[in-house]
């Protein structure tokens, strides 16, 4: 890889560290990664635009590079990709109340850019659709995928109702700001991943925060205390606090360890810290409904609350 990074971006690196899906490289006192670009090409012409607009702001986006044939993507066997040179230090650290004033200062007003997402529950349940047809084709042999997959359907499907329900009943107003997200968030949340423009997706703002508790709570920290921060420095609509709740049941944390699992044979030991936790999770869900419900009249789910 690093003789086509040299050809294509007329650079003599001496040496450059690869992985699976990036290479890494430091030329002229910056850091470079070429990634694996699993976007559109229109999406990328509306990451563009709002990384110039986030620059405009102030903040530290991480740069697009142009190859030498003034093209952004590099074409790499069947796969294209794509160089970005770090603005910051990869490991800053970007808190939950820095990361909450993030996705606030960017809103969409006109809902028609590539990376507006608003339809939850048919992604959910296209994904849970294909996570079932997978794991009866080749899921026979994975014991601790077997033993836990189940519930974790199940749970799925309760965000799935959940969603769908509140569409029905209450509905997204004007009021319910559609702001700059990510794709995911990872924990530590660094800006190595949250400075990376190819993750930057539109959609509710409750989206990453939910992101963020999820992954935090099973890295150890006690999120219930940054759910509290949130709901005191933030108001929301009922719409908003029920899109809140559902992102924070859909398990998105298992689900993501399962697909490197099956996608790339990841080791399913994985799963057991994720697993091992279910009882402390569905604990935090309890205590997540008692605090947003004293925002707004949360509808309930039985089950999980006895």
């Amino acid at each position: 890889m690093k003789e086509i990074i040299n050809y294509y971006y007329n650079l003599d690196l001496l040496e450059a560290t690869e992985a699976k899906t990036y290479t890494t490289f430091n030329y002229n006192g910056s850091e470079y990664y070429f990634v694996f670009f699993n976007r559109t090409e229109e999406e990328l012409k509306d990451i563009l635009d709002i990384s110039y607009e986030l620059k405009m702001k102030g903040i530290r986006v991480h740069d697009i590079i142009f190859n030498r044939f003034n093209r952004l993507l590099t074409k790499v066997g069947d796969n294209y990709y794509l160089l970005l040179k770090l603005n910051s230090n990869k490991n800053e650290l970007i808190n939950f109340v820095s990361m909450c004033e993030f996705i606030t200062k960017f809103k969409l007003n006109q809902k028609n850019s590539q990376l507006y997402r608003n339809n939850w529950g048919e992604l959910w349940s296209a994904k849970i659709d294909y996570f079932e047809d997978q794991i009866n084709e080749l899921g026979k042999t994975k014991k601790v995928v077997l033993d836990s997959f189940s519930y974790y359907i199940g749970l799925a499907e309760n965000a799935i109702s959940y969603v769908n329900k509140i569409n029905r009943v209450i509905g997204a107003s004007e009021n319910d700001y559609i702001t700059l997200s990510h794709r995911r968030i990872f924990y530590p949340n660094i800006s190595l991943n949250f400075l990376n423009p190819l993750s930057f997706i539109f959609d509710l703002e409750v989206r990453d925060v939910a992101g963020y508790l999820k992954v935090a709570f099973f890295n150890g920290e006690d999120v219930l205390l940054d759910l509290k921060t949130y709901l005191k420095i933030r108001r929301l609509t009922p719409y908003s606090y029920h899109m809140l709740y559902a992102r924070l049941l859909y398990p998105s944390y298992y689900f993501d360890i399962y697909e490197d699992i099956m996608n790339s044979n990841g080791d399913e030991e994985k799963l057991l810290p994720v697993i091992k936790k279910v009882d402390d999770y569905e604990l935090f869900l309890k205590k997540a409904y008692e605090e947003i419900s004293m925002y707004t009249n949360l509808e309930r789910i039985d089950w999980l609350l006895k």
